[in-house]
């Protein structure tokens, strides 16, 4: 297993998007390969399932022939592990909507610390690498500690590598319901238009209880050097109409900056330690340690460039959960498997929408239920 660890590691000190395609599927084909070798003699339950796949893992000539999982297989009680229960450090739940069972995730050290690597890595690549203010469009509650923690929660903690100080702009009242805190935020842009700056919202959020409310008043931030990352919640906005160009556009106005620095990002607690961002070409990019396929609703065979099908997302990241290879739940295509204009490289695609009859997520929202 420490040999196994070494070239996880190993794979994450590379560039994050400069792996030649060709090299990186061998590269992952063959890690890939020992982790289901791993996982198979930690749960019976999956070596029974791999056992009665189609093709021989050992055998697979491409990542896309090896064993998957649907994404539904993690929202079981205790959460689908391949270490004691004394090795769990945390449990990451996904958002749910209510009545809905969330996916529950179960993190080691070592994966915990490969989830904070990966998405780091990430991150520096769209961003750089230096620590700056980091304001966080919600509320402290978010971010809980103990056991268990939730995606948005996830997702806040994973930024805060980035920051030097860390501001909470939102409060919430007894009923659930969310307030700016107007002049904490004025005052944080007062104190740092000099700075270079990060701001992390949930989608639907950062809209409705900060953007909207300052474009209504007038009121312009001036942090021309911030970079507004958000993440989930874009159904509910579609259902408002509002639409990417006119988000970004409409976010970018109120910071002061241009709308290139507003950067959306896709990511799940399966798939834990890969998040993709938005590049300027809009197309989300797979890190060198992930892959992502596309396949055929009816067939689930996978299909070319430009052809929509289910997502699915690989990773070598996680050893305490078999997040390897996961069906989701999302649709998409893939734009190119190399040459995207913004210059990284790999695969990069762009989402469509969900599954027809799929569970409509939570998206993490935390508001009062209508």
């Amino acid at each position: 297993m420490e040999a196994l660890r070494e070239r996880i590691d190993r794979l994450l000190a590379n560039p994050v998007y400069d792996i030649p395609p060709e090299e990186k599927s061998v590269v992952l084909l063959d890690l890939l390969k020992d982790e289901l070798e791993y996982a198979c003699e930690r749960n019976s339950g999956l070596r029974n399932y791999v056992q009665h796949w189609p093709v021989n893992f050992r055998f697979a000539q491409k990542i896309a022939d090896l064993p998957y999982l649907p994404v539904g297989l993690f929202k079981t009680e205790p959460p689908l592990s391949l270490v004691a229960p004394g090795e769990i450090k945390r449990t990451l739940t996904s958002s749910s909507t209510t009545g809905q069972q969330p996916s529950r995730i179960a993190l080691d050290s070592s994966t915990a610390r490969r989830m904070t690597k990966g998405v780091v890595t990430i991150v520096q690549n769209f961003i750089g690498p230096s620590r700056r203010p980091y304001l966080v469009v919600d509320v402290p509650g978010s971010v809980r500690g103990g056991q268990e923690m939730g995606a948005r929660g996830a997702a806040i903690q994973g930024l805060q590598s980035f920051a030097t100080e860390v501001t909470y702009c939102l409060s919430q009242d007894d009923h659930g319901e969310l307030t700016l805190e107007r002049d904490k935020v004025l005052a944080f842009a007062e104190n740092r238009r000099e700075s270079s700056v990060l701001v992390y919202g949930f989608t639907y959020i950062l809209w409705n209880h900060l953007v909207k409310p300052l474009l209504a008043d007038g009121i312009g931030l001036n942090m021309p050097d911030v970079h507004i990352l958000h993440s989930g919640g874009w159904k509910r906005l579609q259902d408002e109409a509002v639409e990417k160009q006119a988000f970004n556009q409409g976010v970018a106005r109120v910071f002061g900056c241009s709308p290139e620095r507003v950067i959306d990002f896709y990511g799940m607690v399966e798939n834990v330690g890969i998040i993709y961002p938005d590049c300027p070409a809009g197309n989300k990019h797979v890190p060198g340690f992930g892959e992502v396929i596309v396949r055929n609703p009816l067939t689930l065979d996978p299909v070319g460039e430009g052809e929509q099908g289910i997502v699915q997302v690989c990773s070598v990241l996680p050893t305490s959960f078999p997040g390897y290879l996961l069906l989701t739940e999302d649709i998409g295509e893939v734009v190119t498997k190399d040459g995207c204009p913004c210059g990284r490289r790999g695969t990069c695609f762009r989402f469509a929408g969900r599954v027809p009859k799929a569970e409509v997520r939570g998206c993490g929202n935390i508001e009062r239920k209508r």
